[in-house]
């Protein structure tokens, strides 16, 4: 025979699942954004670029409502102890997904004003940067579904493969201003774009830490070694800032 604490529980379960089930389509949609910036990056697609921008919109309306749904969770079911960690983890989960949607969608941004003026070979790199970026993002979210602290804190340890990739493109982007003048409007822009998939990467950490505290209760005391260099004194006044939406 259940009791009424037995059906509290079961429901508060199964508002969890669907909540995690939908930061979790939510963080794939993000995946699929950036996906399809460096698709219409690679094809010079002005109207495709458009629709990635616009489509953003599907995301933020996402996080709003996971914002909802995770406030009505505390006021009705009144979650304890490691239950409120999980809340709080999926607050702060979509939050960081929201914003992997913006800079997604900041990447096709860059891309109209680039189709609009000549190819630059190093355009080709930013699809290994993408692709490390999305690579991180989606182990995390299976990471995130599975309560997987030890591939969660993985995640948190290879993003300095991103970091790494994105300091040598930076460099290689610079090279190539300083070889023709002609460059450097399109190579700035590869700059920009560049720096929001690194970004990415940071949100994609940030998520492994709300793992790791959400299945361990305690924060990660390791200091995360941080190999993008490109803030260094060798590149003060060219590095740069991710876009702002």
């Amino acid at each position: 025979m259940s009791t009424g604490t037995d059906h509290i529980i079961k429901s508060y379960d199964t508002e969890l699942g669907r909540l995690t089930a939908e930061i979790v389509r939510m963080g794939e949609l993000s995946v699929k954004q950036l996906e399809a910036a460096i698709d219409v990056v690679e094809r010079r697609d002005e109207r495709a670029a458009q629709r990635v921008v616009d489509n953003d919109d599907t995301i933020d309306q996402m996080e709003q409502d996971i914002s909802h749904d995770v406030v009505r969770l505390l006021a009705l079911r009144a979650p304890m102890a490691g239950d409120l960690r999980n809340v709080f983890a999926a607050l702060r989960t979509a939050a960081d997904i929201e914003r992997i949607g913006d800079y997604a969608a900041n990447v096709a941004k860059r891309s109209i004003p680039l189709s609009m003026v000549a190819p630059v070979r190093p355009a080709a790199g930013l699809e290994h940067l993408a692709r490390l970026a999305a690579t991180g993002v989606r182990d995390v979210l299976t990471a995130y579904q599975e309560r997987d602290a030890e591939r969660a804190h993985a995640v948190w340890k290879n993003d300095t493969v991103l970091d790494e990739a994105y300091t040598g493109y930076f460099r290689q982007l610079l090279t190539y201003m300083m070889e023709d003048p002609r460059n450097i409007t399109p190579c700035t822009h590869l700059l920009f774009m560049a720096k929001n998939i690194e970004r990415i990467g940071d949100h994609a950490t940030n998520i492994a830490e709300n793992v790791w505290f959400q299945v361990n209760g305690e924060p990660l005391q390791a200091q995360r070694k941080k190999l993008d260099q490109t803030a260094s004194a060798e590149f003060s006044g060219l590095a740069t800032k991710p876009d702002r939406p």
